[in-house]
């Protein structure tokens, strides 16, 4: 009887497996199959390679290159700011504290409730902050919100990384006379690598594909921003001006926009992938 429970129980959380997986992928192949069948005919290197023309928004000549170079300068800057915070962080509560003291365990409890909170909360936080200080919406004060809304989903990838690292490679490491902060930045990040390579690509996606915060700070435009108090526009923002309207020419522009997108973040995935493999050899075994 037990080995007959033991088998139906088995084949209950296969199917279930079986099930989750499939919903996924065709949930995947749903989203992509209407963004590709919708989008790829609006595609051209019009779209890619000019800025909106006059009349862009009713159907007429240019593209989204200002919403392209936008997103990349906020999500190049963001992903800058966060990296300096988060590695020292990281580094911090595993290696200058206890891995699960209570005190890491503290930071990381705050860490998982600022990754839960609504991007668009830092976009009114933002926003609020921004009339308090004078500050227009500008490619800077974009770039400084989404770095604060990818600083915990780095923080935290980078952790759950490092914290894999046997901890007998670390006191090796301390008995022979290094410092903590040489253990960290010689050993720790060395072994992380791969991982912290991935936690950077991962955040780097979510800020280029990110839209609330930036809704309210960093404006849009159609021309490309010249310097961080220029109002900046996103791929995102773009994508839902264009699908807004009731111009059928003009949503199917909103779809190819998504399609760059996501070109962008698959893009990222396999770059993530690929320096993981190359950079797991310096991992010690």
């Amino acid at each position: 009887m037990k080995f007959k429970a033991k088998f139906i129980e088995e084949r209950i959380f296969k199917i279930l497996m079986i099930t989750s997986t499939s919903i996924i992928l065709l949930s995947l192949g749903a989203i992509l199959g209407s963004i590709l069948y919708k989008g790829l005919p609006s595609l051209s290197w019009e779209m890619i390679s000019q800025t909106p023309k006059g009349g862009f928004y009713l159907g007429k000549s240019g593209g989204i290159l200002n919403a392209i170079l936008g997103s990349f300068y906020i999500a190049f800057g963001a992903t800058a700011i966060a990296l300096l915070v988060s590695l020292p962080v990281a580094l911090y509560i595993n290696i200058y504290r206890k891995k699960f003291s209570k005190y890491s365990n503290l930071v990381r409890l705050c860490l998982d409730v600022l990754w839960g909170v609504p991007s668009i909360v830092y976009g009114a936080l933002g926003f609020s902050v921004m009339l308090y200080i004078g500050l227009k919406t500008s490619l800077l004060a974009g770039i400084i919100i989404v770095g604060i809304l990818i600083i915990p989903v780095m923080i935290r990838a980078m952790d759950e990384v490092i914290k894999t690292i046997p901890k007998g490679l670390v006191e090796a490491s301390l008995a022979l006379g290094s410092t903590k902060t040489e253990t960290a930045f010689k050993i720790v990040v060395k072994q992380a690598l791969p991982g912290i390579i991935t936690a950077i690509l991962l955040s780097f996606g979510r800020a280029i594909g990110d839209a609330a915060s930036v809704m309210y700070t960093t404006g849009f435009t159609d021309n490309i921003p010249k310097s961080l108090l220029s109002q900046a526009a996103t791929l995102p923002l773009a994508i839902m001006n264009l699908v807004s309207s009731p111009i059928v020419e003009v949503q199917n522009k909103a779809y190819a926009s998504a399609l760059i997108l996501t070109f962008i973040i698959l893009f990222l995935s396999i770059i993530s992938r690929l320096l993981s493999i190359k950079y797991t050899k310096n991992k010690s075994h």
